[in-house]
C-alpha cells in the first residue's frame, strides 16, 4: 500500500526535522516536486499536501506489506531475472561470462547504450573490489542497475494545487484505465476526494469502465455519451473545483504516438485543461494539468522508450506507470529508460527526468505500488 501524509490546513509550519538515524541518506522521504510544477519545500510534509512518497522503512526492517509486495515484484519479473542469473552460476570471472551477461542484458531489452553502459560499470566495480566469484558479479550488477535507476526514484506529490489536475494517457491496451481505478482507490483510502473525467469517447465501454471504479472506490464521475474528449476535461476541472475535490483524474483515449490527429487530441485536451484553471494560474497557483502520466506495458520493451520520447515531446511528461511487469522477459527496458533520462538531462540542464512513480504487477487494486530503484534491482535478480 501507499503511505500518506496529511497536515492539517493551516499556515506552513517548518520543515521538521528528521534524524539521520531515522531516514537513510540514500533513500529520502520525498525529493522535489515534479519537473513542471512550481517548487516548495522539500520535507515530509508540503503544504497542505497529501503526498505519495518513497517509503523507507526504519534501519533493520522492512514493512510487511513491502515486503510481501517485494515478493511479487520478485515473482512478476522472474522471467526477465532468470535469464540474467544463469550469467553466474559459473565457477570463475572470465570474458565469457561478461559475453553472457551482455546477451541476457540485450534479451531483457535493456537496449544496446544502458547495455554497454552497465558492462563497463559491472568491469569497474569488479575491478576496484578484487572479487573472483560469479556471485559478486551479480552483486555488482544489482548495484550498477540500482544506481542508473535511481534517477527515475521520485514521489508522487498531489494536494499543492486544488484540485490537483492529473491527465492520463497512453497507448491502447497498456492498462491506463484500470492503472487510473488502481490510484484511484489508494487515493480515496487516504482520504483525498477524487473525481474522474471521462475523456476517453472513442473507445467502445471506456466511459463503462471506469464508471465501474468509479462506484468500486466510491468517488464522482464526469461523462457524456460520445462527447468531445476536450469539454468532458473542461467540465471536469470545473466541477472539481466547484465541488472542492483534492484530485481530478483524466482518462483519455488510447493512441498510437505515429497517429498524429490523436496525439493532436491529446494537445488540445492539456489545452482545454488549461483554460478550466487559467484564473488559478494567473494567480500563480499553477497551470493544470498539474501532472501528466504515461501508462506504458512492460512487455512492450523497447517500444515503451519510444512511446516514452514521443509522449514527452507532444506533451511534456511528469511522470510513468509502468504497468504487466508480471510473465514479461524484457523487464530491463527501464535501465534504457533511465539512461535516456540522463543522457538528455545532461544536454538539457533545464529538463528533468521523466520519473517512473508506480509500477504494476498484477490485476488487484494491491498490485500497483511506488517505485524503489534499488528494490526494483534486486527483485529484478532475485
Amino acid at each position: 500500500m501507499f503511505s500518506f501524509f496529511k497536515k492539517i490546513r493551516q499556515p506552513p509550519a517548518p520543515p521538521p526535522v528528521l534524524a539521520a538515524a531515522t531516514v537513510p541518506a540514500p533513500e529520502p522521504l520525498v525529493s522535489s516536486l515534479p519537473a513542471r510544477a512550481t517548487p516548495a519545500a522539500s520535507s515530509g510534509l508540503i503544504g497542505s499536501a497529501l503526498v505519495l512518497p518513497i517509503d523507507v522503512p526504519q534501519p533493520g526492517s522492512v514493512a510487511p506489506e513491502r515486503e510481501r509486495w517485494f515478493g511479487k515484484l520478485a515473482a512478476g519479473l522472474r522471467k526477465t531475472g532468470n535469464s540474467l542469473s544463469t550469467v553466474f552460476t559459473g565457477t570463475r570471472i572470465d570474458e565469457t561470462l561478461y559475453e553472457d551477461l551482455e546477451t541476457a542484458l540485450l534479451m531483457a531489452d535493456t537496449g544496446v547504450g544502458a547495455t554497454e553502459y552497465l558492462l563497463s560499470e559491472v568491469r569497474r566495480r569488479v575491478k576496484e573490489s578484487g572479487v573472483t566469484h560469479p556471485v559478486a558479479v551479480r552483486n555488482a550488477l544489482i548495484e550498477a542497475i540500482a544506481e542508473l535507476l535511481k534517477g527515475l526514484e521520485r514521489p508522487l506529490v498531489i494536494g499543492e494545487f486544488t484540485p490537483t489536475v492529473i491527465m492520463v494517457t497512453g497507448v491502447n491496451g497498456a492498462g491506463k484505465t484500470t492503472s487510473i481505478g488502481k490510484l484511484t482507490r489508494h487515493l480515496a483510502n487516504a482520504g483525498a476526494s477524487v473525481l474522474l473525467a471521462a475523456a476517453d469517447t472513442f473507445r467502445a465501454a471506456a466511459r463503462e469502465q471506469l464508471t465501474v471504479w468509479a462506484d468500486r472506490n466510491t468517488v464522482e464521475i464526469v461523462s457524456q455519451e460520445g462527447g468531445d474528449p476536450a469539454a468532458v476535461s473542461f467540465d471536469a476541472v470545473a466541477a472539481g473545483r466547484a465541488r472542492g475535490k483534492d484530485v481530478v483524474l483524466v482518462d483519455t483515449a488510447g493512441r498510437l504516438p505515429t497517429q498524429l490527429h490523436l496525439m493532436e487530441e491529446l494537445k488540445k485536451i492539456k489545452r482545454t485543461i488549461a483554460k478550466a484553471g487559467a484564473d488559478q494560474a494567473a494567480k500563480g497557483l499553477g497551470t493544470p494539468p498539474h501532472e501528466i502520466l504515461l501508462v506504458i506495458d512492460g512487455n512492450t520493451g523497447q517500444n515503451a522508450l519510444t512511446q516514452v520520447k514521443a509522449f514527452d515531446e507532444a506533451l511534456q511528461l511528469t511522470g510513468l506507470i509502468v504497468t504487466k511487469l508480471d510473465g514479461t522477459a524484457k523487464g530491463g527496458v527501464l535501465a534504457a529508460i533511465a539512461l535516456w533520462s540522463r543522457e538528455r538531462s545532461k544536454a538539457h540542464p533545464d529538463w528533468r527526468s521523466v520519473p517512473v512513480y508506480f509500477v504494476g504487477v498484477g490485476e488487484k487494486v494491491e498490485d500497483l505500488e511506488t517505485f524503489r530503484a534499488r528494490e526494483f534491482a534486486q527483485a529484478l535478480l532475485s
